[in-house]
């Protein structure tokens, strides 16, 4: 496990999910971790839950001068920010048809929007910090096409290259700052029961979502969370602009 003793890790949708796991692998790791959510009931047991390492604050991530308040918030717990994890997302199931307009906008606002605001306020921070590293969540489904995903699988694209973009502005600047994203299969998640459980046949979804890897099995949060914290440390110090999928070898096919 790296060391993250003296450091400090932003992490948004940090409530459950693939957000608490990252929480709790930092904390692990010597960090002092902020977990921001709309969840306040379960960031707060969370946060008391990782003890005086962590720190729960209630965010929107779609809000800017919400983002100015976290960033500031930071400032004034650490006085520093090593590590931000975009990590608030949000999906619907439909494809081009059936989605709205109002589903549609929805979750670009939290899946592209709130990771372009994230990027953008913390970045003043981490260099005033000499540094960082900065891990967009995004998916598989933004990778390649998935037809009931219409908006989701367009708004994880986004954050595939709107990744790439900071990555090589900060590089551009010489800022030591290094942006990537992570891109998970299916992962035992409350996003993931949710999808199940609005499927018109809940039953044959879940099935397909085991099949779906040729690992036979949906991913763990600690699996995610284990690669987090390796973008984050000095061992990927020369990672830098990718996506790296977490899928038991489902882009393999």
């Amino acid at each position: 496990m790296p060391d993250f003793t003296g450091k400090v890790a932003l992490i948004t949708g940090g409530a459950s999910g693939l957000g608490a796991a990252c929480a709790a692998g930092f904390a692990a790791a010597g960090a002092k971790v902020v977990i921001t959510d709309i969840q306040g009931e379960r960031g707060r047991e969370l946060a008391a839950k990782l003890g005086g390492a962590a720190r729960y604050i209630d965010h929107d991530v779609r809000d800017e001068a919400a983002w100015t308040a976290v960033i500031d918030e930071v400032r004034a717990l650490h006085g520093r920010l090593d590590t931000l994890v975009n990590g608030a997302g949000v999906g619907v199931l439909g494809d081009i048809e059936s989605t709205t307009l109002e589903q549609f906008r929805w979750v670009h606002a939290v899946n592209v929007e709130g990771v372009f605001l994230g990027c953008k306020a913390a970045l003043p921070l981490m260099r005033e910090g000499g540094g960082g590293s900065i891990i967009n969540i995004s998916s598989v489904a933004g990778l390649r096409g998935v037809a009931e995903l219409a908006a989701y699988s367009s708004s994880k694209g986004a954050v595939r290259l709107l990744s790439k973009s900071v990555a090589l502005h900060c590089a551009a600047r010489g800022d030591n700052i290094r942006c990537n994203s992570i891109h998970p299969s299916f992962i035992d998640t409350p996003m993931v029961d949710g999808m199940i459980a609005a499927a018109r046949s809940p039953e044959k979804m879940a099935a397909f979502v085991r099949r779906v890897s040729p690992a036979g099995r949906i991913g763990r949060p600690e699996e995610v969370a284990d690669v987090v914290l390796f973008l984050a440390s000095d061992a990927a110090s020369f990672i830098n602009g990718v996506e790296l999928p977490i899928d038991g070898g489902t882009t393999a096919r």
